[in-house]
């Protein structure tokens, strides 16, 4: 007659415990096949060390997985019910076996258990509601640092448009000579800033393509810091007006709009603007730049600035105008790049408003 160890039983709504009472288990075989579990195991129980084996017919159908974990001291078993319910007993048949006893060290009857569930539900509640308030917190703070950052900029875009409006309606074509000099400093700060843009979609803070915006950044900086600020003869020519007047014409619409999608706000006239405005202001505004990089090319030949120096054999160097040649093909290039990048936008803008009209 096999050898029978000690097992010990509880319940919860999900699961059946049952608890081995042998130690220093090997050869565990545990299996449930047509609601039967099966146990085998060699270990040290009641008889000593021995094979022990048992088998339970349960009340319910259970599931076939079995989780079992052997220690030192006992082997736990863990049977899934096929149904969540509370079970009057745990075998089929009215009388259990005789190595079979409740487990008082997990036992609960079924209002305790019903308690332990709310329980568990109300931390999880507590879990779920603790993480939706950071995640709250961390969108509150996400969205009063765009919006800080489209204010700055909306500020000083609109200082530069209404500063270069009123200076043309005062002086005239005076004005267009000085703009350098009066708007300079407050343009290499909104530009600088500009670098901001970049970092926020490369880190997915909003969702903006990373190379549409690195293409306008970078190309702006390079006309501002390379071209205007770096060649003194370029300070006077009139094309710095047209050059910083378009700029700012675009972001003084820009900007608002971003500052209102931070609240999920939309003001009708500003979102066409938006999506609109730029098709004539886009290509004149790269125009404007490309007429400030030819006419820099002369004065990077005569001042040799910037330019690379080869090996005396050679006897010369490479003016840095030959960059302005390639920058002259890419900026062409950047304005096919943004302009049906910024189309796309502006189309699937506009066809997700009729779909939601119809």
């Amino acid at each position: 007659m096999p050898l029978t160890p000690l097992v010990y039983w509880a319940q919860r709504h999900e699961d059946i415990y049952l608890r081995v009472e042998l130690t220093d288990a090997q050869d565990i075989d545990v299996d449930v096949h047509d609601n039967i579990l099966q146990f085998k195991a060699q270990g040290h129980g009641a008889k000593g060390q021995n094979e022990y084996e048992f088998s339970l017919e349960f009340l319910s159908p259970v599931k076939p997985e079995v989780i079992h974990r052997s220690t030192q001291r006992q082997v736990s078993i863990t049977v899934k019910k096929g149904q969540h319910g509370w079970w009057e007993r745990l075998t089929l048949k009215e009388r259990k076996p005789v190595f079979l006893a409740p487990d008082f060290d997990r036992w609960l009857d079924e209002s305790d258990a019903e308690m332990e569930i709310r329980e568990k539900e109300e931390k999880k509640n507590r879990l779920k509601a603790s993480r939706h308030k950071e995640e709250e917190g961390f969108i509150s703070l996400k969205t009063a640092f765009l919006f800080v950052y489209n204010l700055v900029q909306f500020l000083g875009f609109s200082w530069i448009f209404v500063n270069m409006t009123v200076r043309l309606f005062i002086f005239g074509q005076d004005s267009l000579y000085d703009t350098f000099h009066t708007i300079s400093d407050v343009m290499f700060f909104c530009q600088i800033l500009a670098a901001v843009e970049v970092l926020n979609a490369a880190f997915g803070v909003v969702h903006s393509g990373v190379i549409p915006t690195l293409i306008q950044v970078v190309g702006r900086n390079f006309v501002l810091f390379i071209i205007f600020g770096s060649l003194e003869e370029m300070h006077n020519r009139p094309v710095v007006f047209f050059v910083f007047y378009l700029w700012s014409a675009i972001e003084i619409v820009r900007y608002p709009f971003y500052m209102l999608g931070c609240f999920n706000t939309e003001w009708k006239t500003l979102t066409w603007l938006r999506y609109t405005i730029w098709i004539p202001l886009y290509p004149l505004g790269v125009l404007a730049e490309a007429v400030a990089v030819i006419q820099s090319i002369p004065i990077f030949d005569e001042t040799k600035l910037f330019s690379i120096p080869l090996p005396k054999a050679l006897g010369t160097s490479i003016s840095f105008s030959f960059v302005m040649y390639i920058y002259l093909v890419l900026m062409f290039l950047g304005l096919l790049i943004n302009f049906r990048h910024l189309y796309k936008q502006r189309k699937r803008r506009f066809r997700t408003k009729k779909r939601k009209a119809n």
